[in-house]
Parts: structure tokens; C-alpha cells; sequence
């Protein structure tokens, strides 16, 4: 207990010293302030001297001068401002920020693109080169086979891998097969998938390929990545490298999944088989015979790194305005969260939170953040990536995302992701308003949120059109074994947020969604939503779950003050929760005012700076 309460001492210390020191340092007067300007251009030169007449030429040259020479240090007086012109910037492994590159003194060093919002462009991938005509429509390309990569692009489109069956639509991630149950005892299974006979080819080259799964039968809540160890095309019968979230067949319902990465299945425009062993790439491409700059593979899986040395040593006070960052890798395999509590392997006094995290080789972003204090993107255009677009993992406090376009992702729009309940409460305060999040989930369908809050409290999110997901828009997160004292999901507040097409392959959710929080009596209300709009909630045909909803207040979700809020049509509850929130004017009840919903107000507002979504109306009812 004394080591608990020590924790939680720290973390309540930390966040409030960050808080402290950044108030104090922003009450000083700037007016009389001019702030140092300097210069980076793709036709720039790292041996300049940064100036606009001879600029650098990487964001790494001018962090690595500011810091060595001090101008961030004790004796700042005004902000910094680091101009990329217009054009892309080539990033092969992440740009990374630590402490020594922090503002200092209430002053900020600003990474800004000179040129308008998204104009500079920070490109975590690069070109493949050397097409040549193969069979058909298909082309190939050759690539260095050290170096692999699990998501392609084309003139800013995802391709899909070569899969079976091919998908109805670019917008849909099915048809699936379904997994069969071999023999009763087998039920339980998690390594070995069982197919119908015929379903699948023996003269198929399965080697290199891999099934999407939504694991669990009829549960429709997380997708896998797995490889395919091996197949055993007499008995039906599939091996997998490793072990999917849940079993493969629940209640005697098998799971939906596709295969992909077979040659055989490239039968169609956009789609693309890789051959890891050889270092070939054949893609059918969409918009014609590709050129030396129209098909692009990312090169990392994070283009913008932020990390503090430490949770007491963070880096703070250094804001992105305007950048592009396009093109970031997914992964070879991938499963949502241990299997088992206690599986990360360290203990924990709530352990089976280890079934609620990402493990520890996921936890990436195109933009990462850890141990950071009040450090700003805005105006940013983040876009084809391959996993988390933003991605604050345990200690960091006041991050800002605001006025940013964010689409395309292969995973969650903005994820945060705090510390193990009960051992301090390391993150929180951040404000996400004023974003477009759309076409999220890409390549991971399950559990994909447009904002994904966990274990983290005193947030906003605001002001938002979050639109496209097999699962979520909105989710909040704990367990519902945590008790009250160590439950970090206090005074969140979600407003002015239209959602948008959630739901669209997965049951049992909503499009706002909370999982585990304030389990314990009394119910205090400590979190709030008010002036939301959410669209229809309709999944797939194949989807086996229980129906959508509008609000999913899961396993708990107590605590909660709900005003003016309209739900469209969903094929189940517009609302599921225990009678312990407070509900004033939603359309689910009796007596709604429609009067009451600022419309006009709702979704992003009039100076986002890039193209709007569409304006907010009444869903149908």
C-alpha cells in the first residue's frame, strides 16, 4: 500500500509540476517579443547556416543546431521558429525530440510548414522503383528484402494485399469465410484454423501469407494478423505462427477471416502480392502503368518521435503547425493486447489489464509520443499510415491535437494510452478539438477508434467529425475490476463531436463507447457528453454479434452526464447502460427536444484550415 500510494504521489507530483511550471513561464510578457527564424528546404543544404537565403535541408539539422548552440536553453526570450518550405522531406527513421529540444522560459520552438498547412510534408516512405511489365495488368518491382514493409500506397490510395475472397468495395473489408469446428474438442483452439472442404486451393501458394481474423466466433470485437505456419490441405487444416486473441470457434460459430499474400489472389486493379523471400513486389495497379514516383512503401512506423529520457525529465513546450505526415508501416503479425492476465510478464497489482493494452511491439504512432508535456500538433494533414496515427503511450501531459486532418489510417486515429491502474495517474489533460478523423481501422478493423482514451482523465475531446469504422468513433477505457480510487477515467468531457458510419463490421458497441469505468458505488459524475450527433450504426451483413448501438456504456461505464444527444438508426439500443448515469434530452427517451442541438456548432469549426467535412444535421430517426 505504502509503495501504491508512493506511486501515485509521484505521478499526481509530476503532472502537477509540468502544470506549474507552464503557467508560470506563460504569464511572462511576449509583446517586445521577436522570435528566431530559421530555415529548412528540400533543396536546402545541412552545411548552411539555416538562414531563409541558405536554408538546411533536414528537420534534424535544425533540432541538432538549435540545441547544441543553445538558443532553446535558460537563456531563451522568444519562441523559435523552424520554417519548412513547401515540398517533401524524406524520412527513413523517425525524426526524434527529447528534452534538450524543448522550449524553455514560457517559449516554444515551433516545427511549422512556411507554406500552408500539409504543404511540407514529411514522407515516411519512398518510391518503388524499376516497374516492369509481368503478366497481364500486373507489374513488378524488385526491393531490398532486409528491409520489408506490410502496407503499399498509390498516388495516395491504400492498395489492399492479394486477398481471398477479394472485398466487395474499397470501403468494406468483406466478404469473409468462416472457420469450422473440426471436433468438439477443439473448440477452444487458437493456433489451428479449419476450413470447409473445397473452400480452399491446394494448388495455392500459401507460404507467405497471412489471415485477418475477427478470433472469437460469434464475438466480433478484435481482428488478428497472423502468418500462416503451415497447411495440411487433406484435413482442411491451417497452422498459425502464433496464437490469435481468442478462439477460433465460440459456441460452436466460427470467425470470419480472409486469406492474403498468396500470388493467386491478385486478380484484380490495386491489389498487391509481396514475395518477402525473394525481395519482389506485383501489384495491378489502379490509375495505369506505374512510374518511378507513383507507388510508394513506407520505410518506419514512426515518422515524428517525441520521448522525454524519463517521466520526471519530459519534453515539453514544442509545437508541430501545419506539417504532412504521410506513409508509415503496419506490421507482419499483430494481435490486440496479451492473452491472458499476467502475460506481459511484470506484475501488477491489476493484472489483467495486460488483456487491455497493446503489447510492447505495437506501441508505435506516425507521430509518438512519451514522457511529453504540453506539446501541440495542429494543422496537421496526417494520412496513410499504417498503424496509430497519433500515439501518446504512458507519461505525458497537455498534448494538443487541434484544426488537423487525420485519414487513411491503418489503425486508431488518436490513441492515449496511460500507465497500469492504480500505480499513479501519468497522462491526462490533453485537448483533441477541431479534428477531421476519417477512414480509420484500415488494417485493423477491431477495436479501431477514431479516439481511443485509456486510463487517462481531465481530457476534451471537441468540436470533431470523426467518420468511417468497422468499431468505434469514440471509446474510453479501463477495466471493470479497478477500483474506484484507482481509476484514472475521471472528468473527461466530449462535446460538439458528429460521428459518422461507426460500427460498420463489428457488434456489441457503440459508436461511442466506454469499457470498465467507475465500477464501485456511489456513481459520482465525473465525466460528461453533451451536443452529439451520431449517424447510423449498421454493420456488415456477416457480422454474428448482438446488434450495434449508438452509446455502449460496457462492463460499468457509470458516472456519466448525457445532454442532447441524437442517435440514428442502429439494430439494436440507441443507448445500453446500468440505470447510474444521468440522461437529459436524448432522442433513446421520451420527450426529446430536437430545439435543443446546436447543429451549427457541431462537428469541426469554421477556420479548419483544410477541406470541411459535410455540415451537421438531424440523423434519421
Amino acid at each position: 500500500m505504502r509503495t501504491k500510494l508512493l506511486q501515485a504521489v509521484i505521478g499526481a507530483a509530476l503532472v502537477a509540476g509540468f502544470v506549474t511550471a507552464a503557467t508560470g513561464a506563460q504569464a511572462q510578457d511576449r509583446g517586445d517579443c521577436k522570435p528566431r527564424e530559421l530555415y529548412v528546404s528540400p533543396q536546402g543544404d545541412d552545411k548552411a547556416d539555416g538562414s531563409k537565403e541558405h536554408p538546411w535541408q533536414t528537420v534534424d539539422r535544425a533540432r541538432d543546431v538549435i540545441s547544441d548552440k543553445g538558443w532553446n536553453g535558460r537563456g531563451m526570450r522568444c519562441d523559435i521558429h523552424v520554417n519548412l518550405a513547401q515540398g517533401d522531406y524524406t524520412v527513413s527513421a523517425a525524426i526524434e525530440f527529447d528534452e534538450t529540444d524543448s522550449g524553455s522560459n514560457g517559449h516554444q520552438v515551433v516545427y511549422r510548414s512556411a507554406d500552408g498547412p500539409g504543404k511540407a510534408k514529411l514522407l515516411g516512405g519512398t518510391p518503388i522503383t524499376g516497374w516492369q511489365p509481368y503478366q497481364g495488368e500486373v507489374y513488378k518491382a524488385s526491393f531490398d528484402k532486409s528491409k520489408p514493409f506490410y502496407t503499399l500506397f498509390e498516388k495516395g490510395e491504400r492498395a489492399t494485399v492479394a486477398r481471398h475472397p477479394n472485398r466487395a468495395t474499397p470501403e468494406t473489408w468483406a466478404p469473409y469465410l468462416t472457420s469450422t469446428l473440426y471436433e468438439p474438442e477443439k473448440e477452444g483452439v487458437r493456433s489451428w484454423l479449419y476450413y470447409n472442404p473445397g473452400e480452399w486451393n491446394p494448388e495455392w501458394d500459401l507460404s507467405q501469407a497471412s489471415v485477418t481474423i475477427w478470433s472469437g466466433g460469434s464475438w466480433s470485437w478484435f481482428t488478428d494478423t497472423i502468418p500462416i505456419e503451415s497447411v495440411n490441405f487433406p484435413k482442411n487444416q491451417a497452422t498459425f505462427e502464433f496464437w490469435s486473441r481468442y478462439a477460433l470457434i465460440n459456441s460452436r460459430g466460427g470467425s470470419r477471416y480472409f486469406l492474403q499474400n498468396a500470388p493467386e489472389f491478385l486478380d484484380q486493379p490495386g491489389e498487391y502480392y509481396v514475395d518477402y523471400k525473394n525481395g519482389e513486389v506485383y501489384y495491378w495497379p489502379k490509375h495505369g502503368a506505374p512510374d518511378d514516383d507513383s507507388v510508394y512503401r513506407p520505410d518506419t512506423t514512426t515518422v515524428l518521435k517525441v520521448a522525454g529520457s524519463e517521466a520526471d525529465k519530459r519534453a515539453h513546450d514544442i509545437v508541430f503547425d501545419g506539417l504532412g505526415v504521410q506513409y508509415s508501416d503496419y506490421f507482419r503479425w499483430y494481435r490486440n493486447g496479451w492473452i491472458s492476465d499476467g502475460d506481459s510478464g511484470v506484475e501488477h497489482e491489476y493484472a489483467e489489464y495486460d488483456r487491455q493494452i497493446e503489447m510492447p511491439r505495437h506501441r508505435a504512432g506516425a507521430v509518438h509520443l512519451t514522457n511529453t508535456s504540453h506539446v501541440t500538433l495542429q494543422n496537421m494533414h496526417i494520412s496513410d499510415t499504417g498503424w496509430t496515427a497519433v500515439y501518446a503511450l504512458f507519461a505525458n501531459d497537455h498534448l494538443t491535437v487541434r484544426g488537423s486532418l487525420l485519414e487513411n489510417l491503418g489503425a486508431d486515429g488518436i490513441k492515449v494510452e496511460g500507465g497500469y491502474p492504480g500505480e499513479g495517474d501519468i497522462t491526462g489533460h490533453h485537448l483533441f478539438t477541431n479534428n477531421y478523423i476519417r477512414y480509420f481501422g484500415e488494417l485493423v478493423p477491431g477495436d479501431a477508434s477514431g479516439v481511443e482514451l485509456m486510463n487517462t482523465g481531465h481530457n476534451e475531446v471537441s468540436h470533431s467529425y470523426i467518420d468511417h469504422s468497422a468499431r468505434y468513433a469514440i471509446s474510453l477505457e479501463v477495466r471493470p475490476e479497478v477500483r474506484a480510487e484507482d481509476n484514472y477515467a475521471k472528468e473527461n468531457t466530449f462535446s460538439y463531436l458528429n460521428l459518422q458510419r461507426a460500427g460498420l463490421d463489428s457488434g456489441d458497441m457503440g459508436a461511442f463507447y466506454t469499457y470498465g469505468v467507475d465500477n464501485f458505488e456511489p456513481h459520482t459524475v465525473d465525466n460528461y457528453v453533451s451536443q452529439v450527433v451520431i449517424g447510423d450504426v449498421l454493420p456488415d451483413a456477416s457480422m454474428p454479434d448482438s446488434g450495434t448501438r449508438g452509446v455502449h456504456m460496457d462492463a460499468g461505464g457509470c458516472g456519466f452526464r448525457f445532454s442532447d444527444i441524437e442517435v440514428g438508426t442502429v439494430t439494436d439500443d440507441k443507448y445500453q447502460s446500468y440505470q447510474c448515469n444521468e440522461v437529459t434530452n436524448a432522442n433513446w427517451a421520451t420527450g426529446f427536444d430536437s430545439s435543443r442541438m446546436e447543429y451549427d456548432k457541431i462537428g469541426v469549426t469554421d477556420d479548419f484550415p483544410f477541406e470541411k467535412p459535410p455540415a451537421t444535421v438531424p440523423p434519421t430517426r
